[in-house]
């Protein structure tokens, strides 16, 4: 069981509003939402926070599965006192979110899923592996890493949707670990182990299974989430609405942050 102290967060907005969360995807971090939650606060009590493995939170040797994600939240949860709350995840996030609303759908007013699929993908997770195969870490220095993401990265991941992208966020993911060793900051065996555990079976049973309103939001041009398998998830459960944003990718709250904190807004609005 997994504590408070364990994990590095943040809780902004306001105390009087409906509780929301949001969770972020793989190799990320609270910060990936900052640009997001500022839009709420003023009706919210917003919790963020680093999931275990990433960013500032502990980074256990094993348990890296989406319900360990699960749990680690219902612990958050029931630490912090918090009643029914308004759940948010984006890609390994929103998976992770699924299997929180499969285990305890009475915690939950609503859901809201971006950009991930329910399929089992040998190839999203190899893909992923070899993004990060190619870094040659760890590095120096910080300018050492600095270089190698905005010079040398962006040639070795051109074939990529957006490479330069891509090599800016790796790069944030750096951090000094020691005078001389700047390495990733998440924990790398866990990112493998959240990979394998969260593509290695279906999930379809936790789409059908939902008993709480939910969002599904998919990128236009994602290459996570295809539009087929979009479609399909619309199908299987009438509690469930769906919304394509124009013009984005997978990372759909930062290359369409407007467009997203509307439809976002609008959800919720129905809902408190």
């Amino acid at each position: 069981m997994a504590d408070l102290s364990h994990f590095n967060y943040q809780i902004s907005g306001n105390p009087e509003g409906h509780k929301l969360v949001f969770l972020h995807g793989l190799l990320g971090s609270l910060a990936n939402w900052r640009r997001i939650t500022s839009a709420f606060e003023d009706r919210f009590h917003i919790l963020t926070y680093d999931q275990r493995g990433h960013g500032r939170s502990f980074q256990p040797e094993t348990g890296y599965a989406p319900e360990d994600y699960a749990q680690d939240l219902e612990d958050i949860l029931q630490e912090l006192d918090w009643g029914k709350v308004h759940l948010v995840g984006h890609s390994m996030g929103g998976r992770n979110a699924l299997e929180f609303a499969y285990r305890h759908p009475e915690q939950l007013h609503t859901l809201t899923v971006v950009d991930i699929g329910v399929e089992a993908s040998k190839q999203a997770q190899d893909s992923i592996l070899k993004l990060l195969s190619l870094v040659p870490r760890p590095f120096s220095s910080r300018k050492e890493a600095r270089l190698f993401f905005s010079e040398t990265y962006p040639e070795l991941i051109s074939y990529t949707q957006n490479p330069t992208a891509l090599s800016q966020y790796f790069y944030s993911n750096m951090t000094e670990i020691e005078p001389g060793k700047v390495d990733w900051r998440f924990s790398l065996k866990g990112v493998e182990e959240s990979l394998e555990k969260g593509r290695e079976r279906d999930r379809w049973d936790r789409i059908q299974n939902l008993k709480v309103p939910t969002l599904y939001i998919r990128g236009e041009l994602s290459e996570d989430l295809s539009a087929e398998n979009f479609s399909k998830i619309l199908g299987m459960n009438p509690l469930i609405q769906g919304q394509e944003i124009k013009g984005a990718g997978h990372w759909v709250h930062s290359d369409q942050p407007d467009s997203f904190i509307q439809v976002l807004n609008e959800f919720l609005t129905l809902h408190t």
